[in-house]
């Protein structure tokens, strides 16, 4: 059967996260009914990471296996008709071998994580960033962050219920930006890795949020990690203010056109 490499973008809020689960609407199970409802027969979505209930995704990458071969564009198109009006969309799908696969096949995957600084709530981005209602020192995170980046034992800001098989992880960038915006400020965390660990976003980012407000130091979060226990570092950050950005593969010929919305 044709495989086809799907480019997502949706709203974590209205899903119960990317996984199928008994307990609401996944990101997975809106794709493949979607798919399902187009050529009749279900497949299976495999995406390049499961995202939580809550967390979003600007370039989230999944692949199924269709019955039928149409053209790339032919099948986003016809995917996002039957995704609507559900809060997510095929924005690129391209035709690939059948060696290639959404998880295995990713060299790095990156998201970012923003912060809205504000006395006021937001309104319009309700849902879509972690407010914090005072100041935060974005280059006093970014410098304690550098810690984090390199090759480590992340236990301390991986989830209990993580089931990865070794805590050590490379990450390869972690970057702290500082965006002035009315009446305060938005802060962007970006990290890029070859794969996670289950929270360890979230945990880092609420980790260095006490390096924002000078309750921590470097010191603190180098202390943190070298603990190897998930007691010693920061809150975890709510999911509403992450994003999957995007994932990077093997650069290989698609066998088949290729069309962005």
């Amino acid at each position: 059967m044709p495989r086809y490499k799907l480019t997502l973008e949706y709203d974590g809020s209205a899903f119960v996260g990317w996984q199928r689960q008994t307990n609401g609407l996944s990101v997975q199970q809106a794709i493949e009914e979607a798919a399902q409802r187009y050529c009749g027969t279900l497949p299976v979505a495999h995406a390049a990471g499961r995202t939580d209930s809550g967390v979003h995704a600007l370039g989230q990458v999944a692949h199924i296996d269709l019955e039928r071969g149409d053209p790339a564009e032919k099948v986003r198109d016809a995917i996002n008709a039957h995704l609507r009006p559900l809060p997510v969309a095929v924005r690129q799908a391209e035709r690939v071998d059948d060696d290639f696969h959404a998880r295995f096949s990713a060299l790095e995957r990156s998201y970012v994580y923003r912060i809205l600084c504000r006395r006021a709530h937001p309104v319009l981005e309700h849902g879509k960033v972690w407010w914090v209602a005072r100041p935060l020192n974005a280059e006093a995170m970014h410098e304690a962050g550098q810690i984090l980046v390199g090759n480590h034992d992340f236990t301390s800001f991986r989830a209990t219920e993580c089931q990865s098989r070794s805590p050590v992880k490379t990450l390869d960038l972690l970057t702290v930006t500082h965006t002035p915006v009315p009446e305060g400020s938005l802060i962007e965390i970006f990290v890029r890795a070859r794969s996670f660990l289950h929270h360890q976003v979230r945990n880092m980012v609420g980790t260095l949020s006490l390096v924002g407000t000078g309750k921590w130091t470097g010191r603190d979060v180098r202390k943190a990690l070298l603990a190897r226990s998930r007691s010693s570092a920061g809150p975890t950050a709510p999911a509403c203010g992450l994003y999957f950005l995007e994932v990077r593969y093997p650069t290989v010929e698609a066998p088949s056109s290729c069309i962005q919305a």
